[in-house]
């Protein structure tokens, strides 16, 4: 019996996948050439999640993998419609990334707590600039989205001693609901954006929403870029309705040169790094491997993404 095949839409650095040497025969294709290899693959394991070749190319003649996997945890740019209608089975690297990104929330919100980004321009400017700064602790958060993320990002915030209210799609014991936000944005110091993009979540941070929160409130976002106005989040710092943001993820990315964005007053932007820790490359491979033998086995998969909502239910 030939070992099934395995596709890689590739990006660098390269999987590290020789644990497959002799059980899958490895093909290697970049956007352009995925519709012509797709008829043959057994499995696509989409390693480039910033391209939308699988969602623009999946529709076509010929069979189609019975298993993709996107070592990344949001998959919109995956999702089609004539993917989200087939049979095939798509799982996402939910449990690579969550201690890392509440890591980079908490060292976003002592930063700007702490006025870090101004005491290094006043260094580099060699001013001695003595200021009062703000306690964290006893503040209060919202983090909408009560996935593995959200949830790490909210045990995160109250281990420094931050009271956190969770927003998730539906309320259930300890997580509120989307009828709840407004109310919650009103008396919270942080808002943080950790929800998946679906069709009730993209650009649900628009200017009613920035007049909603505390002029004292700042705003982060860790998820996708398309759940936020960022035009509208620009005013609102320029008119100061609110006091701070820290994006690490845009609309379009990398944020281009000539971007509004970098001059944007009280705005820390990050370039997409709030997940990429040492060693992350190498952690979505050895993922990937140990659900590539559980599918081998012909075990149940797990972070398995419900097509229709976008994201692994059970949250």
């Amino acid at each position: 019996m030939s070992a099934p095949t395995l596709l890689v839409l590739d990006a660098d650095p390269l999987p590290r996948l020789g644990r497959l040497t002799g059980r899958a025969k490895v093909v290697h294709t970049d956007p352009a050439g995925l519709a012509a290899r797709l008829p043959e693959a057994d499995v696509l394991l989409v390693w480039d999640t910033a391209t939308d070749a699988v969602r623009e190319r999946w529709a076509g003649d010929g069979a189609r993998p019975g298993w993709v996997h996107v070592a990344g945890v949001p998959v919109d740019r995956v999702l089609g419609p004539e993917f989200a209608a087939s049979d095939t089975v798509l799982t996402n690297a939910r449990g690579v990334f969550e201690e890392a990104v509440a890591e980079h929330v908490v060292a976003l919100v002592l930063a700007m707590a702490k006025g870090l980004p101004g005491a290094w321009e006043a260094q580099r400017a060699r001013q001695w600039r003595h200021r009062e700064v703000l306690r964290v602790g006893g503040t209060r958060a919202v983090v909408v989205g009560s996935g593995p993320v959200g949830r790490t990002v909210a045990r995160a915030l109250k281990a420094v001693g931050v009271g956190v209210a969770l927003v998730g799609r539906v309320p259930r014991t300890g997580i509120h609901g989307p009828g709840d936000l407004d109310r919650l944005l009103a008396r919270a110091e942080w808002v943080v954006a950790a929800a998946p993009l679906t069709g009730a979540t993209r650009g649900m941070f628009d200017a009613r929403r920035f007049g909603v929160m505390l002029p004292s409130a700042r705003f982060v976002n860790v998820a996708r870029g398309e759940l936020v106005d960022e035009g509208a989040l620009a005013e609102a710092l320029r008119r100061r309705w609110i006091a701070g943001a820290a994006l690490d993820v845009f609309s379009q990315q990398p944020l281009a040169q000539g971007s509004p964005l970098w001059d944007v007053p009280d705005l820390l932007v990050t370039p997409r790094t709030s997940g990429a820790f040492v060693g992350h490359h190498d952690r979505l491979a050895a993922q990937f491997v140990e659900l590539w033998e559980r599918w081998e086995a012909g075990r149940r998969l797990v972070n398995v993404v419900d097509k229709a909502r976008g994201y692994v239910p059970g949250h």
